[in-house]
């Protein structure tokens, strides 16, 4: 069982849409986003894979998993972050992400660090 104390991973999101890359006229929607991984715990955790839910508004749900983020299984010191940039592509204007983070930590114990959920939405479609 993870120590809040020692194994606490800070997750924090952010999406853009990606006019030149989309195409509405075929429901193609593209959008990047950012994501900062922060270790505020006590012990070094390494981020092994991850696993995604993206959801559009017609409610289709793709689940994603795999080892790593972009090719790397960053390993984060107490204080230390990692930031990387990926893309997702949605057949409406607006969806959403959400999901977590399977991390080592060199104490032995694994742990899950929560995603967020946040918007992917085209500009001027959300209030």
């Amino acid at each position: 069982m993870p120590d809040r104390r020692k194994h606490r991973i800070e997750v924090t999101p952010v999406a853009r849409f990606l006019p030149d890359q989309s195409n509405p006229e075929r429901n193609r929607y593209l959008f990047a986003y950012t994501i900062t991984i922060r270790n505020l715990g006590e012990v070094a955790a390494q981020l092994i894979s991850r696993h995604w839910i993206i959801t559009d508004t017609n409610q289709t749900v793709q689940e994603v998993r795999g080892l790593g983020v972009v090719g790397q299984q960053p390993l984060l010191q107490p204080g230390e972050s990692f930031r990387y940039t990926s893309g997702s592509q949605l057949a409406t204007p607006v969806g959403s992400m959400r999901g977590s983070y399977q991390m080592l930590a060199a104490d032995g114990t694994r742990f899950e660090a929560e995603i967020p959920e946040f918007a992917l939405a085209m500009p001027r479609m959300l209030h």
